[in-house]
């Protein structure tokens, strides 16, 4: 695996995010500067290439080389619907279709009975651009870290249980991370 350090970061695009606003890659929506992508420091202890979500700040972390990390405002799930836990990244695909799981319908029938057989991926597909899929060993988790045709549902606690993020930080995200890469949900 490839770790980035801040020069590879700057040469690849992410200094993008510390420059005036940002566009959605697959939408009409101007992410506002308190919702942009930044380069952070963060305190020692962590390694290089993990992926730690901190639902208080509604942020993930992508930890770079350094003692940095770059910081992606997000969404996560409702109250009694956010697991914490360690996990690892199973898959990633790119606008994944999307099935409703049965809890999901069991709970709210009005809103997913009808998605039951699925829906093909696109840009009002609830997963958005992309999708990583957290497992637990070799068992998908049903969690997942995706984007969201609702970008401005990031910063709020409105999912069944997933990562939420605006469409363009999970397509930056989703190139960075590998296959593999551990994933913390504190």
């Amino acid at each position: 695996m490839t770790l980035f350090n801040r020069r590879n970061i700057l040469t690849t695009g992410a200094a993008a995010f510390l420059a005036g606003p940002a566009f959605a890659a697959t939408e009409a929506y101007e992410i506002p500067k308190h919702h942009q992508a930044k380069i952070v420091k963060i305190r020692d202890g962590f390694r290089p290439g993990e992926i730690h979500v901190d639902p208080g700040q509604f942020a993930l972390y992508w930890t770079l080389e350094g003692g940095e990390a770059i910081r992606y405002p997000v969404g996560i799930g409702k109250a009694g619907r956010y697991a914490s836990g360690t996990f690892r990244v199973g898959r990633k695909a790119e606008w994944p279709s999307w099935t409703p799981t049965k809890n999901m319908i069991r709970r709210e029938p009005h809103l997913y009975a009808k998605h039951a057989g699925g829906m093909a991926g696109g840009g009002n597909n609830p997963l958005g651009a992309r999708a990583l899929y957290l497992y637990s060993g070799s068992r998908d988790t049903y969690l997942r870290i995706h984007g969201t045709p609702r970008p401005q549902n990031v910063g709020l606690a409105v999912s069944n249980g997933c990562v939420r993020m605006i469409n363009a930080h999970v397509i930056d995200l989703a190139q960075r991370v590998p296959n593999g890469a551990r994933v913390v949900l504190h």
